[in-house]
């Protein structure tokens, strides 16, 4: 019995608006089929077990080296979205196992210490080159293609990377959850294989309904989780949100969850879009600014922030200059150029890929406590 087959055939079923794994443009490298698992299942397990997933259960959410277990890491935020995002899924009638591939892999590609570490290397990447920069929904993608390491029974032409379908990446580029005031979804049909890479700037529409589901759920996911983390370390109460907003959406997590998928599934069944009301997309928008307000400029993670600066900038800086004589940091006393040494090795490497991209790739797959224990290991005298 060929059981993806019959799943396959079971895609039938879905919403004429969702993906089919057998209408996939596929992958860069054709492998053979799996013999149970559709292609959009695969790409999922393949996240899944990767080092660079496992990697986010300790890189920061929102609060810095947290010693309380229950503050949300960036992986707890992925596995969120990932729920979230296949419950609406599961009732739009979409393709539920692309949609969990996407959620899984949506972060993979982000920097240690959240977004403050992002704004860091990207800062880095511009002051050598102000045409470069540093995106995490761009860098998951270039994760996802080239820095992700498997453990298959064959290697497939020396291939780099995790080998997933078009709409699998696409997804992942195309997440961006900072947009605060989208909370309607079109998909872009136009987009192809080849396109993929001009993707240059937040606003790039997906190719799929799941992925837009999944972009519009990110902020869904973490807006009440990072106000519930808040009250959990007494930087806010609940009751400072504005009543007009906790009337719209909810006075809890669970209720603001709660409120914003039903309301995305009232406006989005039937429909090729996904979509919130008015009413509720300008309280989410307004919500996330109260987090802003309250939450990502509040002093305690300013300060922090000052931190993360200093350990992403002189990593940065230090291990720039020690590119050149590969040899040295081949045979060096200091673990970190060992590791940095190896790691240049065991990528797939052109001779185009300039020395900040591979400082940048290193960097960027660190957790936080590598990134600080790395930086201590250089400068501590």
């Amino acid at each position: 019995m060929e059981w993806r087959k019959l799943r396959e055939q079971q895609e039938d079923m879905l919403s004429p608006f969702a993906a089919r794994s057998i209408n996939s443009f596929g992958r860069l490298v054709p492998e053979e089929k799996c013999p149970i698992r559709t292609d959009y299942e695969r790409d999922g397990n393949r996240i899944l077990y990767s080092m660079e997933f496992r990697r986010l259960r300790h890189k920061t959410q929102v609060f810095f080296n947290a010693k309380n277990d229950h503050i949300c890491t960036r992986m707890e935020h992925v596995l969120n979205v990932g729920s979230i995002a296949v419950t609406i899924a599961r009732t739009l009638n979409l393709n539920q196992d692309l949609t969990y591939a996407i959620a899984l892999g949506h972060d993979l590609g982000h920097a240690p210490f959240g977004h403050s570490g992002e704004r860091v290397l990207n800062k880095c990447m511009q002051k050598i080159d102000s045409s470069m920069g540093f995106q995490h929904e761009l860098h998951s993608l270039r994760v996802v293609e080239k820095l992700a390491t498997r453990i298959s029974k064959e290697k497939i032409n020396d291939y780099c990377g995790l080998n997933l379908t078009f709409e699998v990446k696409d997804g992942i580029v195309s997440h961006c959850g900072e947009n605060y005031n989208e909370y309607i979804l079109t998909r872009d049909l136009d987009k192809t294989p080849e396109t993929l890479h001009n993707i240059k700037n937040h606003g790039a529409l997906p190719f799929t309904l799941e992925a837009c589901v999944v972009r519009l759920v990110d902020k869904i996911a973490y807006v009440g989780r990072d106000i519930e983390d808040a009250v959990r370390v007494k930087m806010m109460d609940m009751q400072d949100i504005p009543g007009d907003i906790r009337n719209e959406l909810g006075h809890s997590n669970g209720e603001i969850i709660n409120t914003l998928v039903c309301d995305l599934v009232e406006n989005s069944y039937g429909k090729d879009c996904i979509q919130l009301s008015p009413s509720k997309g300008e309280a989410l928008k307004k919500l996330i600014n109260e987090n802003v307000r309250l939450i990502y400029k509040a002093d305690k993670i300013t300060r922090y922030e000052k931190i993360a600066e200093n350990t992403l900038e002189g990593l940065f800086d230090n291990l720039l200059q020690s590119v050149p004589d590969i040899e040295k940091l081949q045979s060096s006393d200091t673990k970190v150029y060992r590791m940095f040494y190896n790691f240049i090795t065991d990528k797939c490497y052109d001779e185009n890929e300039s020395d900040a991209q591979k400082v940048i790739d290193f960097i960027a797959g660190m957790t936080d406590s590598f990134a600080q224990s790395c930086f201590e290991e250089i400068y501590w005298m």
